[in-house]
């Protein structure tokens, strides 16, 4: 099997996805090519013949719909005879792109591949592609369907966590985040995001807010009681779930994973592409796995994921030394850690989506990214990201430092 190597990573900036945020008057495709561009720039990336281009895009539909991979290369000025392609897991969007790329180079299909995502939640709201998720009652019946909000607070009510416990945890990854841009970690990833004049937009994630702490956490509400008591989706996890007499509702929009704009790419090939454009491999693919669990409760497969992962590598978790794992909400981290046992010290240690947002189709290409800054920063070896997925999934990918 050949060894798909990650020759560079980047991203931009998440901008806050509301009509005020900054990448708001920008066109996904203007996302998409920032990136593209950018990585031309620092690899010569075009300089090799690319096979594909694979983009995650969660809600690939409107102004981001119709192959928005294809449709980004197109913008940024790339050879019409390279390719595009666009998958969709939810959230696991951006990883799937990144496994799927990574996969075509080890099985020896392709030899130069970029992958990457893109999402503008500014314009297009989650949910926006449809399907009977929500909206078919007999299927919703049939899989016991809670929103995403609802099942969060459902596993923080299983768990027993308190709302101390998820705001605790929040305020965590504001510091984390606040600390990693102070430092300068992410110096290397980010890349500013210009209009069509050239005026920058946006060089830093906008979504933070460093300030944050329990006092003011505590005076949010909770942003998913209303959906389950007048929406009847409490009634639903009863059912499932009968030993929950009631639900504990303690995700606000504090401790759940901000609504941003954003896009990644990165670069994978072959050893042969790094010495045909005189780059030098920063990590490599090791494996990937994806997992399904039971679709009311839903956001509870990362932990599985990620021993499945490194389970195909001959490993164990004890042997990773950094995760990156998705902050879809704060209960989904907090139980992560106590299923795996995984310390905090190796969870995010630069923040995460509750603090810098989440860009669902290029989250988990982003998060790869950021363990690759990391594991370099460190001297670390190992590091996997996983993310809970929507309708009852988890993905996993264990990469190691070159």
């Amino acid at each position: 099997m050949a060894e798909a190597l990650i020759y560079d990573s980047l991203r931009t900036p998440r901008g806050s996805g509301r009509a005020a945020g900054s990448l708001h008057t920008l066109s996904p495709i203007d996302l998409g090519a920032t990136v593209l561009k950018a990585l031309d720039q620092r690899t010569g990336c075009t300089r090799a013949s690319i096979d594909d281009i694979v983009f995650g895009c969660g809600d690939a539909v409107d102004d981001q719909g119709a192959d928005i991979a294809r449709s980004s290369l197109l913008r940024a000025g790339f050879d019409d005879r390279i390719s595009g392609s666009v998958v969709s897991r939810f959230c696991s969007s951006g990883l799937d792109a990144a496994n799927s790329a990574a996969a075509r180079v080890m099985a020896g299909q392709a030899d130069c591949m970029i992958a990457g995502g893109v999402e503008m939640m500014s314009l297009i709201s989650m949910g926006g592609t449809g399907g009977p998720w929500g909206s078919d009652a007999e299927f919703n019946t049939i899989t016991n369907f809670t929103p995403l909000g609802v099942a969060a607070d459902l596993v923080a009510t299983l768990d027993g966590h308190a709302r101390e416990d998820v705001d605790a945890y929040a305020v965590e990854s504001q510091k984390r985040a606040a600390r990693a841009w102070d430092e300068g970690r992410f110096s290397r990833s980010v890349v500013t995001v210009k209009d069509f004049n050239g005026t920058p937009c946006l060089s830093r994630d906008e979504h933070m807010r460093p300030g944050t702490d329990m006092a003011t956490l505590g005076k949010l509400k909770p942003a998913f009681e209303t959906m389950a008591v007048k929406g009847g989706f409490g009634d639903i996890v009863r059912h499932r779930y009968p030993q929950v007499n009631r639900l504990n509702h303690v995700h606000t929009a504090g401790n759940s994973s901000g609504v941003v704009d954003g896009a990644a790419a990165m670069l994978i090939g072959t050893p042969a592409l790094g010495k045909e454009l005189g780059l030098k491999p920063r990590a490599r693919f090791v494996s990937f796995a994806t997992v399904g669990c039971e679709p009311c409760l839903m956001l509870t497969a990362p932990g599985e994921a990620a021993r499945k992962a490194v389970a195909r590598a001959g490993l164990t978790l004890d042997d990773v030394d950094i995760f990156e794992v998705n902050e879809a909400f704060a209960s989904v981290v907090l139980h992560f850690m106590e299923e795996t046992g995984v310390s905090h010290d190796r969870v995010n240690v630069n923040g995460g989506a509750i603090a810098m947002g989440h860009p669902i189709g290029a989250t988990g290409n982003i998060m790869i990214g950021t363990l690759v800054d990391e594991l370099e920063r460190t001297g670390a070896r190992r590091g996997v990201a996983t993310l809970c997925v929507g309708l009852g999934m988890g993905v996993a990918t264990l990469i190691e430092r070159v």
